[in-house]
């Protein structure tokens, strides 16, 4: 037994190392896995799904209303006063004489029944207005999730732009330290001057504070895109993938008829109007009679002996009509709230497709803006490349200055800064395209 004890905590041990070595494993990042990870794991997101846990609550207590109620109660008296019946002596002279009645029994038992027959559509329209509630609530978790996505894209595309700056920078930095070796060399020998080796020694100074912001700027991206996926800021991630791009023109009537069709917040708000409509239909049923059927049984005694004859019951069966008469104008205020309340309801609707329309224009806008900022871009890259390879020779056979190398180098570095912002600029605005538009955007 000691041995198989042994086996079993070695067993356990081993067990344990090897979870604790995979937790600590480099985690692995794709867009699809950020997004993927994003929904069940951001706190935000998570805490919108306990919004239809709640909604699912409250429809299986408006459910609950149609059904009958049956309470029991027991009650066992402690203290009394006897009752004291006073009568008239039947003899001349003497005192009236006092007799103690006991009307209570010292213990009752009862169990009360009680069923709605009629409430004037209360019961039905409070259960429609929580099943209104709950796809409502759903809708909200769908856009919640079309937040979360958009933000986690957000958040991996400006960490691969950081990267993509921290390239450039370090390539510029590269660049202007083999022209400042360059000038050295012709300096030594006599073939450029001191104000040459200056200016190329300056350069590269300049530049580097650039490097080491845009490594500092990777960091803060990795921590941001970290948070945003809940995970811990001290795990090892490695995040992969490009900024890249499909020239796409997207088509604008096609995609305002889906932003109309699948937004989740239109759909969220016209639950909301039915919402409000049932809750006016229960304001107006409250001027209606109920009607409802109760029972009641009793079992009561002296003593809490359950022998025959010590005990006594009787039950009441009753059908109970509730007229409202007069309650000080309540009804009339309830209804009136209802009103406005859907008013506000139309009028939010409105603003918020006015502003759904809005966002599917700018998206497109900004899609064709970044189309025609990479076309351009991509060419002046090439350019600036080939604008740089000439300088150098150029430089080398004492047809150019180290100031046109530095103006050169200045160049193909913002040209490659322009295009990898045309680049962030672009998947983003195809990502806000597609949650403007209430398309899934990546979500499985």
């Amino acid at each position: 037994m000691r041995k198989i004890g042994r086996f079993i905590l070695i067993t356990g041990l081993i067990f344990i190392l090897i979870q604790s070595a995979y937790t600590q494993e480099k985690l692995v990042l794709t867009l699809e896995k950020s997004l993927q990870i994003a929904l069940a794991q951001n706190p935000y997101h998570l805490a919108a799904g306990e919004r239809v846990e709640s909604a699912e609550s409250k429809l299986r207590e408006a459910a609950a209303g149609f059904l009958p109620v049956l309470n029991g109660q027991g009650m066992a008296t402690l203290d009394e006063k006897l009752f004291v019946l006073e009568f008239p002596s039947f003899i001349p002279g003497q005192p009236p004489q006092k007799v103690e009645v006991d009307f209570t029994r010292d213990y009752q038992f009862a169990l009360s029944f009680s069923l709605p027959l009629f409430t004037g559509g209360r019961l039905r329209s409070g259960f429609r207005s929580a099943k209104y509630n709950l796809q409502a609530s759903k809708e909200a978790v769908r856009q919640s999730a079309h937040i979360t996505v958009f933000n986690t894209k957000r958040a991996f595309y400006g960490y691969l732009l950081a990267r993509e700056f921290v390239k450039v920078a370090s390539e510029a930095v590269d660049v202007a330290e083999e022209h400042l070796h360059n000038v050295k060399t012709k300096y030594e020998v006599g073939m450029a001057s001191k104000f040459d080796l200056l200016r190329a020694e300056v350069q590269v100074a300049n530049l580097k504070p650039q490097f080491i912001k845009a490594k500092n700027n990777l960091k803060i991206g990795e921590l941001s895109l970290k948070t945003m996926l809940g995970l811990d800021l001290e795990r090892d991630i490695e995040i992969t993938g490009e900024l890249k791009f499909d020239s796409i023109e997207p088509d604008l009537k096609k995609n305002l008829a889906k932003a109309i069709r699948l937004r989740p917040e239109l759909t969220q708000l016209n639950f909301k109007r039915k919402m409000a409509g049932e809750m006016l239909k229960i304001a107006w049923a409250a001027h209606l009679p109920s009607v409802a059927l109760s029972a009641t049984y009793n079992f009561w005694g002296d003593a809490l002996n359950f022998r025959n004859n010590l005990w006594q019951n009787y039950y009441t069966v009753n059908l109970v009509i509730t007229m409202p008469i007069f309650n000080g104008f309540v009804n009339s205020a309830r209804v009136a709230q209802s009103r406005s309340a859907i008013r506000e309801i139309e009028f939010s609707q409105k603003g918020l497709l006015d502003a759904v329309k809005f966002e599917v224009r700018q998206a497109v806008l900004k899609i064709q803006e970044a189309l025609e900022t990479l076309h351009s871009q991509e060419k002046n890259v090439e350019q600036a490349q080939e604008s740089l390879r000439i300088a150098e020779l150029n430089y080398a056979e004492g047809l150019a200055t180290s100031l046109d190398v530095s103006s050169v180098q200045a160049a193909l570095s913002q040209a490659k800064t322009n295009y990898s912002l045309a680049l962030f600029d672009y998947v983003m605005a195809m990502a806000e395209l597609e949650k403007a538009t209430g398309l899934e955007g990546g979500i499985g």
